[in-house]
């Protein structure tokens, strides 16, 4: 059986269990990370030299990195739906699955580990302050994408719609408003419409939404 280390309310643990729950794809998961160790044992680094989570052991093959997770979940288990056939549909997700990585995630992710996981003493205001409008601007490009598109690779939700609709529950979950800046979360139409479709679908509130830690 696939297994998965790493703890259930982890962003990057929640894409592959997603993935695997809209697959079907029955897997073993295995507390690692934070609170629960584990990676940093010599037997965790052997598998991730990084000492980060997830990490997928599939019979034998292990594998490291969040989105290449996905990747190889949809491909083995999702093709011509969650892996479009389509080589140019397959691009704009894989293009946006690198996005969530090398640009919103950066962004987002900086104004979410100073609000809610550094203990107080170690938040910066300053970086909330600087990081949050860069993802309100990020959102907006989201958005002029979702005014073309159902969904962000066509009109099929495929493997590029789950690292960034794991961080719009992200984005619409924090206190903006404990720092003055709610007025950033401005009501996109077309993201908000995205994020309806996403909120319906069962796997997404029993992985996704399960409150920001």
């Amino acid at each position: 059986m696939l297994k998965i280390w790493g703890r259930a309310n982890s962003s990057n643990v929640k894409k592959p269990l997603w993935a695997c729950a809209e697959m079907g794809v029955p897997y073993e998961r295995i507390d690692a990370g934070l609170q629960f160790g584990v990676v940093n044992t010599d037997e965790y680094k052997a598998m991730n030299p990084m000492g980060l989570i997830p990490v997928i052991d599939d019979e034998g093959f292990v594998l490291w990195e969040s989105n290449a997770i996905v990747r190889y979940l949809c491909a083995k288990h999702g093709k011509d739906t969650f892996w479009p056939s389509d080589l140019k549909i397959r691009a704009q997700a894989d293009r946006w699955m690198d996005w969530q990585c090398t640009t919103m995630g950066p962004a987002l992710g900086t104004a979410f580990l100073h609000m809610v996981r550094l203990p107080n003493d170690k938040r910066d205001p300053a970086l909330v302050h600087a990081n949050v409008p860069k993802a309100a601007d990020l959102w907006r490009v989201v958005d002029r994408q979702l005014a073309q598109t159902k969904w962000l690779a066509g009109e099929h939700f495929t493997m590029g719609d789950m690292p960034l609709g794991i961080l719009a529950y992200t984005w619409m979950e924090l206190k903006l408003e404990d720092y003055d800046l709610a007025h950033h979360r401005v009501k996109l139409d077309n993201v908000w419409r995205w994020y309806d479709q996403l909120q319906a679908m069962k796997h997404y509130r029993d992985i996704v939404q399960i409150g920001l830690t």
